[in-house]
């Protein structure tokens, strides 16, 4: 599949809704064994983890099927500079995780909470080093969105066409500095030399699987 109109992904969404969601099976294939290790010895009673949400923000460019991913600005701190989806932390005033999804997408990109329309949760992803659970939306606009990035926190756009997340050969392995080990290999998607790994990743995986199915279906 070379390419996905944005009406067939609008004629999908119901089956993608349907799918049962492969959570950390399809979470694992993305994430490096240092992480899976650290997983087993988590006591979920005692971490008491910090939560944010996030959205996988479709939307039709020249009629076909493109998400949003920025690269985040350089800062001190564990996910300085990496590939992400819009959002962050769940803050006391913030109604719903999903309340979460939207206003981060509005600060952080300046696309407004009523140009989107929110679809379905996907399965929530913990993410070791910062103590946070990621709660992923996935979400829609009929039109293409006039991004309008926060240049304190994002430091650019991606717009990711939905056949390259599809493409089985833009998954690679990649020796990475992470807070599991200074080098190791990691699974990445290398999205035309844009490489996006850790959480982002692992919840690429199963949002893909979750389209693949569909499409099967």
């Amino acid at each position: 599949m070379h390419f996905m109109y944005f009406d067939a992904f609008l004629a999908l969404l119901p089956k993608i809704k349907m799918q049962p969601l492969p959570g950390e099976a399809a979470h694992a294939i993305m994430s490096p064994p240092e992480r899976q290790a650290a997983m087993k010895k988590l006591d979920w009673d005692t971490i008491n983890p910090r939560n944010a949400a996030v959205l996988v923000y479709f939307y039709p460019k020249d009629l076909i099927t493109h998400l949003v991913l920025i690269v985040r600005n350089s800062y001190e701190g564990v996910h300085s500079s990496q590939i992400a989806f819009p959002g962050g932390k769940v803050e006391s005033y913030d109604l719903s995780k999903e309340a979460t999804a939207l206003r981060e997408t509005t600060e952080e990109i300046g696309v407004a909470a009523d140009e989107i329309q929110v679809q379905l949760p996907l399965s929530e992803v913990y993410i070791p080093p910062s103590n946070f659970r990621v709660a992923p939306f996935l979400a829609i606009s009929h039109h293409r969105p006039e991004f309008n990035p926060d240049p304190r926190e994002v430091a650019g756009i991606i717009e990711l066409p939905i056949a390259s997340l599809l493409d089985d050969s833009n998954v690679f392995l990649r020796e990475i500095a992470t807070s599991y080990s200074k080098n190791i290999e990691v699974p990445v998607f290398d999205f035309e030399g844009n490489i996006v790994w850790g959480a982002t990743a692992m919840m690429l995986s199963e949002l893909k699987q979750v389209i693949n199915q569909a499409l099967k279906g």
